[in-house]
């Protein structure tokens, strides 16, 4: 899909033909998209513009030269903006291109980072008159959505700590597969956002980053740093949560123990007493007597019955 965004007349226009692609005066492009593009698509606008995006491959590596790269009057970017799915975050990867005033995007996932700065664009279109400033949008949609995503977490988080409290019948290996998946979620999060802030500080040192918009920069990254103790702090709440968790499951197990111990150790007396009275030996004096029976059973129900009385007076029970 293309989308073509030059301005016409003091307002925005948006074309998605590439047909008309050449009837738009290059002057007055400031926002090239592709998302999902054929293949005709995505050679057409390398072609007409003289550009090449990042594969695939390239997008994902880790490097800082492979992330960021400034070549005269172009700038390279390769960023992960994550999407949230069914079974949690996923990376998406963005090759981005700033050429001449004109930003050229490339990507495969609908992103709602791009739906949201697309929404902040179409509110005041005037005011967008080149790519940095899309650029800019972009950014900051982007570190706002990461914000709600952590917000989210953390309601999240408070809502599984409190049925931990109330010790809702949710069973301890769910439970503890929950802790988990909140973790690899909050990790993701920090590797997101601070592959947005190596972006933003290497625009910082860029020398054909204009001036004017290096107070918008500096902005980010001060919400970038309290985003980044924001998810710290969610992240030692699920630690803290995850030790909560393990302290009830070994306060149970200590529990079930208990029970087994006072269960053995007061059915040790009836236990010798039947010991003694099952032996069969002739000098025996019980072995004639007509209530001795009764006399064995009522004395092993005694010392029971006292064993677990010492244990409730002790506060053992």
């Amino acid at each position: 899909m293309l989308r073509i965004y030059y301005k016409k007349d003091r307002r925005l226009a948006k074309e998605s033909d590439l047909e008309a692609l050449r009837d738009i005066p290059m002057e007055s492009m400031i926002w090239v998209d592709l998302q999902d593009p054929t293949v005709e698509e995505k050679i057409t606008i390398e072609t007409y513009f003289d550009i090449k995006y990042s594969s695939e491959e390239e997008s994902q590596e880790i490097e800082s030269s492979s992330r960021f790269s400034e070549v005269e009057d172009e700038l390279v970017i390769n960023s992960n903006f994550l999407s949230m799915r069914e079974k949690g975050f996923v990376y998406c990867p963005v090759s981005i291109i700033m050429e001449k005033g004109i930003l050229f995007t490339y990507r495969d996932d609908d992103l709602k980072t791009f739906s949201e700065s697309v929404k902040r664009i179409k509110a005041s279109p005037a005011s967008y008159i080149n790519g940095y400033q899309i650029l800019l949008t972009l950014l900051e949609t982007s570190i706002d959505h990461d914000a709600d995503l952590i917000e989210g977490l953390a309601r999240h988080i408070a809502e599984l700590n409190q049925q931990l409290i109330l010790r809702k019948k949710r069973s301890d290996e769910e439970i503890l597969i929950q802790i988990s998946s909140f973790q690899n979620e909050t990790m993701s999060l920090r590797e997101n956002i601070i592959d947005k802030q190596r972006l933003i500080s290497a625009l910082m040192k860029s020398s054909s980053f204009p001036e004017e918009y290096m107070a918008v920069l500096r902005i980010m990254i001060r919400d970038i740093s309290s985003i980044l103790e924001h998810n710290k702090f969610a992240f030692e709440r699920l630690e803290y949560l995850q030790d909560t968790f393990m302290g009830f499951v070994n306060i149970e197990q200590n529990h079930i123990i208990k029970i087994f111990t006072v269960a053995t150790v007061a059915f040790m007396p009836p236990t010798l007493i039947a010991s003694v009275y099952g032996m069969n030996f002739k000098a025996m004096p019980e072995l004639d007597w007509g209530w001795g029976y009764a006399f064995a059973i009522l004395l092993m129900v005694l010392s029971s019955a006292l064993t677990l009385m010492y244990f409730k007076k002790k506060n053992w029970l």
